[in-house]
């Protein structure tokens, strides 16, 4: 089940909150995860043993922790076997074939690794799983020894599949003791229409686009073709995940949580440095806290530094996907964070506005080709397009449609990824009071309509991020 369709808004939603608004608070989580399981298990029915093993495996091992706190060897002991037991599952399930595809190469044999699905969610609530029992062993939050309010964290369906990633540490409250008042469910309600509207009205519109121009062979499209195709997946990325994540965080508005922002307008960005720092916040985050400070982070000289820098945006790849393109993707924006950090980022600073946001919109362009094209030759062919490579010239017949056809829909996406959209809306509720949010209504109004009328009869709806 996916939050973009008439069965999720319009029948698992509201029967779902019904339940849970008139259960006592005492039972609410609970609901919560009987609920999240429910929503699980209608795409996902055999995995969901997966998930509950695995919110069951450091329920217990969380528990060992903190009864042999003072025994280090066997607390030390839990923690390797947890870390050991939640990324053994995780590659078994994501990187297996990658590493037997690998090694087949390199050696000239034949072995085969069981072909499996991944997982929806697997990258997300295993590293949900992995911060709580790190979080424990090194005392930052109290063990938690109820299993239901444990399994609530772990499956809670609002942000099950795609994100954010939240850290127990940051909902530990929330889990045990929660209200909702109408202003916060109200809040909630106009970030799910809007993370709706971003992911129907807005990515799955010009993801038609992108689909039609990666259909045709690099080789054959015009320069012109290539930039819009490109230009166009650019877009479809951002509102895809980000109208997911908006979703994501007012379905936890609306029952009581909140979790941290996931995008912040990536695109007005002028460095690489600030783009990460606005693009899938909670992941950076956490590879922060987890793994670059772990390491020693920017304390223990340039050289290791360096190595420190390396190693997570190698893993940055990695975890979006088993292939060597997004090894490649990642250590391509970790290049530039590396370059950035150690002489660009003032040289960027002394530029033109305009000079610097050019620079980052051309560098992370280039790197979503990286990212979408599992073959490199594939993605080098396509940058070469770009470039002038192919044998079409600057344009012709089919980019000149594409852009006279999708000009209105690329000015609205390009506004779109800015604060205006926002800003405007507030300035109007905040002069005009009573018929500000009267207006504003009507707008949120317009946007489920349209969403819902899009849905009735959509045949492109895929979330992206679910692949990872």
């Amino acid at each position: 089940m996916v939050f973009s369709s008439l069965i999720f808004v319009f029948l698992f939603l509201p029967v779902t909150l019904l339940i849970y608004y008139i259960s006592p608070m005492r039972i609410r989580n609970a609901v919560l995860l009987a609920a999240s399981l429910i929503f699980y298990a209608w795409g996902e029915p055999v995995y969901i043993f997966l998930m509950i093993f695995s919110a069951v495996f450091d329920y217990v091992n969380g528990i060992l922790i903190d009864r042999y706190r003072q025994r280090k060897v066997i607390a030390h002991g839990v923690l390797i076997l947890s870390m050991m037991g939640s990324l053994g599952m995780l590659g078994f399930y994501k990187y297996a074939g990658f590493v037997f595809d690998n090694i087949n190469s390199l050696f000239n044999l034949h072995l085969q690794a069981a072909e499996l699905p991944l997982p929806v969610g697997i990258s997300f609530y295993t590293f949900q799983t992995m911060s709580y029992i790190i979080d424990v062993y090194r005392r930052k939050v109290p063990v938690q020894k109820n299993l239901i309010a444990f399994g609530a964290y772990v499956t809670m369906f609002p942000q099950l599949v795609a994100g954010p990633i939240v850290k127990y540490e940051d909902i530990a409250g929330q889990l045990a003791n929660r209200k909702v008042t109408l202003e916060h469910f109200g809040e909630g309600a106009e970030l799910f229409i809007t993370g709706l509207a971003k992911k129907v009205l807005l990515a799955n519109n010009i993801g038609v686009l992108w689909a039609s121009s990666k259909a045709v062979p690099a080789a054959e499209l015009s320069v012109l073709s290539a930039w819009l195709g490109i230009i166009a997946f650019t877009f479809q990325l951002y509102f895809d995940f980000s109208g997911y994540s908006d979703m994501a965080r007012g379905l936890g508005k609306m029952i009581g949580f909140e979790f941290m922002e996931n995008f912040n307008y990536p695109y007005i960005s002028k460095s690489i440095t600030e783009f990460w720092r606005r693009w899938h916040i909670s992941l950076g985050s956490w590879f922060r806290e987890y793994i670059y400070i772990p390491l020693g982070g920017n304390r223990a000289g340039k050289l290791k530094q360096l190595r420190n820098l390396a190693v997570v945006w190698f893993i940055t790849g990695l975890w979006h996907g088993a292939s060597w393109n997004f090894i490649i993707w990642g250590l391509y924006f970790g290049l530039f964070v590396t370059l950035e950090k150690l002489i660009l980022l003032k040289q960027l600073q002394r530029l033109p506005v305009l000079v610097s946001h050019v620079y980052t919109l051309m560098i992370v362009i280039i790197g979503w080709v990286f990212f979408e094209f599992e073959q490199l030759p594939a993605a080098l062919t396509f940058i070469g397009t770009m470039f002038g490579a192919g044998t079409h010239g600057f344009a012709d017949n089919r980019a000149l449609y594409d852009l006279s056809g999708n000009a209105l829909l690329l000015l609205i996406l390009t506004v779109c990824a800015t604060p205006l959209p926002g800003k405007a809306l507030a300035r109007i509720r905040t002069r005009f009071a009573r018929s500000g949010t009267l207006a504003a209504l009507a707008i949120y109004f317009i946007f489920i309509a349209a969403s819902t009328a899009y849905l009735v009869n959509a045949t492109y709806n895929p979330f992206l991020y679910f692949r990872f």
